[in-house]
């Protein structure tokens, strides 16, 4: 019996985290951990591409131990592939001696914050449909601290090992209920000189 993904793979090598850079595979690779597996026609109708883009961006996925064939699933014309992992990280310490580890770890920033900012306005412009409980449920914050690079760290590895149980006891992919929805939760720790304004 097939199990589900990994909780997380943690990418040292620069040319892993280039190959997820790319903006489809990035999306390729969301929609299999939001939705479970599928084949590269469901996956180019989901992201508006032709199926041969797809196939061709989920085989470079592969090739980097992102996604792999889902067993027991499909035929011989017709491959299903499914996420390795339900999250991926990467720390700068590893990727800064890399030929080119600090542009991609810059395009990898961008892509993150390009998808939290869809995903923001998304539910901003689906809040109005919500029913009153899901729109209690809701939360948008932002907590101004002030902190050492190391309680930095302390914090931010706390939260994440509070997700991750989350993460783990509720998986984006797990099968639908009547009253569960899929729910993003944003986690940023981020330094700054000066507060914008």
């Amino acid at each position: 019996m097939p199990t589900g993904p990994e909780l997380a793979v943690q990418v040292t090598d620069v040319r892993a985290l280039r190959a997820l850079s790319h903006p489809l595979r990035s999306r390729l690779l969301g929609e299999l951990r939001l939705n479970g597996p599928a084949t590269a026609s469901r996956l180019a109708r989901a992201v508006g591409e032709s199926s041969g883009s797809t196939s061709y961006h989920l085989r470079q996925l592969a090739a980097y131990g992102f996604v792999e064939e889902a067993e027991g699933q499909g035929t011989a014309r017709e491959r299903w592939w499914r996420a390795r992992h339900r999250m991926t990280s990467w720390r700068t310490a590893d990727l800064a001696g890399q030929e080119g580890g600090a542009e991609v770890q810059e395009e990898m920033a961008r892509l993150q914050i390009d998808q939290q900012a869809r995903v923001l306005d998304a539910w901003h412009e689906q809040n109005a449909e919500l029913t009153p409980e899901w729109t209690a449920a809701a939360s948008l914050n932002d907590y101004g601290l002030r902190l050492t690079p190391g309680q930095a760290r302390e914090l931010t590895d706390e939260l994440h090992a509070v997700l991750q149980r989350w993460l783990t006891d509720h998986p984006a992919d797990a099968a639908p209920t009547e009253d569960a929805a899929q729910v993003c939760v944003l986690l940023d720790v981020v330094p700054l000189r000066e507060w914008p304004t």
